[in-house]
């Protein structure tokens, strides 16, 4: 009879230990979960965080974007008041058409007792003027041109700057183009070249 009651208390001990074990198991993965639930809102919140960034970069690289467009249109003109320039100096075909029609237009004007001065005049004198006058406008109108776009950014908001060579350029076009007027000055009114003259006959 004393095996009897021995037996109880084992069998007690018996029955409590596996509803531990679950009640360990049960905490343990409550834990696990709520560990990975919070990793999982702590990667959404980076995710967040960097589209929120990508959204701010995007927006502030808008007013660069806007700009753009009167750099290229500066260029533009700084590269046209260059090449006018250079073709004034160099001639073009506008003022030899222009001089050639200055010298029919002398010729058939003179009569025939004209004297050999008039002749040089109508020949030589009135194509040299035209083609200075000609290649005097393409000069004021590149250094007219020149002048405006390194005067744009005075009048546009402080932090707008011209490239520099879009600055280089408008200051060779300011150069070549006050060369060409000054060379019109000089050739329209006789004072580079002289007009030749007929001897007394």
């Amino acid at each position: 009879m004393d095996t009897t009651k021995t037996s109880a208390p084992n069998a007690a001990e018996a029955d409590t230990t596996p509803v531990d074990l679950e009640k360990t198991e049960t905490a343990q993965d409550a834990a696990t979960e709520a560990k990975a639930d919070a990793d999982l809102d702590a990667a959404t919140d980076t995710g967040s965080a960097l589209a929120d960034a990508d959204l701010d970069d995007d927006f502030s690289e808008d007013p660069a974007d806007d700009e753009q467009p009167g750099h290229v249109g500066s260029a533009a003109f700084a590269i046209v008041s260059a090449g006018l320039s250079v073709v004034a100096l160099s001639g073009s075909w506008v003022a030899g058409i222009v001089s050639e029609r200055a010298s029919v237009a002398a010729r058939l004007e003179l009569s025939q007792a004209a004297d050999a001065n008039a002749q040089i005049a109508a020949q030589f004198v009135n194509p040299w003027h035209t083609t200075a006058m000609v290649n005097g406008v393409f000069s004021a109108l590149a250094l007219i041109i020149a002048t405006f776009v390194l005067a744009l950014p005075a009048f546009s908001t402080p932090e707008r700057t011209l490239p520099t060579w879009v600055r280089s350029v408008s200051w060779a076009g300011i150069g070549l183009g006050a060369l060409g007027v000054l060379l019109f000055v000089l050739m329209y009114f006789d004072l580079l070249l002289a007009v030749p003259k007929a001897g007394a006959v």
